[in-house]
């Protein structure tokens, strides 16, 4: 089977250093192979996802040295996830079809008040509060708020293996507790947007953040229900500062527009990210695509790592 990899960032704000690292680490992954990689915008919420952010990712993107062969603006309306909710409705449905599907009218005060086991990065596994209503009560419901839907999970272990941290196994209704696939605005989730685009535009290997390593069991069950193929899946560290704290898009001095206007070129943010993540012993100015010749993913740190002070400096 032909590797088809994709970068799918949220244009809610200016790309960053921990962006860019992803899509370094996915187009060297798709190139070393010799595959497709893509471009898709996750702006499944609209209003905070102005098209003139995602038009300055591609550029962003593209002086950095990372090229994509479908997708993004010249791909046309089918790459923004804001246009697809008609065919994440058809999955939707054979969802509902299989009756794994059930609304809750839960506030989020009230599920931050619930005294609800939490998970290791501190969000709540949902109590099933609304699981079990009758007919009756959901007409009730209905009268005075709109509802959220979530999938039913059953008390099952679901375990694979990442390309990067190795084994991970989790309980669905333990650890992770019924999930929402649509808001109570009618808007649909992350976890059933990325599994539909994801198979239906062929992608072989998702690379992302190590902070979602968790919710991939929620999505390999999703597949499953859905018939649909799952892909690889690689786990990449997170970036933090020298001190350990760890980086945000709140930090500004990761904004591609000030790293862009600080250095003048890509190569010197390209030499610290390989050597901060293991794929070079030094950190010298390169240009990406020489890096792509002798990647592997065995070079590649599982752990957090940390950035150089000179990268972080205003």
């Amino acid at each position: 089977m032909a590797v088809c990899g994709r970068f799918a960032p949220t244009p809610s704000g200016r790309i960053h250093l921990g962006n860019i690292l992803c899509a370094m680490l996915s187009w060297l992954s798709v190139r070393a192979k010799g595959g497709r990689y893509l471009l898709r915008i996750e702006d499944l919420d609209a209003m905070r996802c102005p098209r003139s952010l995602a038009d300055q990712i591609e550029d962003d993107l593209q002086w950095f040295g990372i090229d994509w062969d479908d997708g993004g603006s010249a791909g046309g309306e089918s790459w923004y996830q804001s246009t697809r909710s008609p065919i994440y409705d058809r999955y939707f449905e054979k969802l509902e079809q299989q009756g794994l599907l059930y609304p809750c009218f839960c506030s989020r005060a009230e599920l931050h008040a619930a005294q609800a086991p939490h998970r290791s990065d501190g969000t709540y596994v949902y109590a099933g509060t609304c699981r079990g209503l009758t007919p009756e009560q959901i007409a009730e419901k209905r009268k005075h708020r709109p509802p959220a839907m979530r999938v039913r999970v059953p008390d099952r272990t679901v375990s694979f293996s990442d390309g990067c941290q190795g084994v991970y196994t989790e309980n669905l209704a333990r650890d992770c507790g019924d999930f929402i696939i649509r808001r109570s605005d009618g808007v649909y989730g992350y976890q059933l947007a990325v599994v539909v685009d994801d198979a239906e535009m062929g992608v072989t290997e998702v690379v992302r953040g190590r902070d979602l390593l968790e919710s991939t069991p929620r999505q390999l069950y999703l597949y499953e229900r859905l018939g649909l193929p799952a892909p690889e899946f690689y786990h990449i560290p997170l970036l933090t500062a020298p001190d350990g704290r760890r980086l945000s898009k709140r930090d500004g001095d990761l904004d591609l527009g000030v790293l862009r206007a600080r250095f003048g070129r890509p190569e010197p943010i390209v030499g610290m990210l390989a050597a901060a993540v293991g794929l070079r012993p030094t950190a010298e100015p390169v240009a990406l695509a020489e890096l792509a010749a002798d990647f592997s993913w065995d070079k590649v740190s599982r752990m957090d790592v940390a950035l150089p002070s000179e990268i972080l400096q205003r």
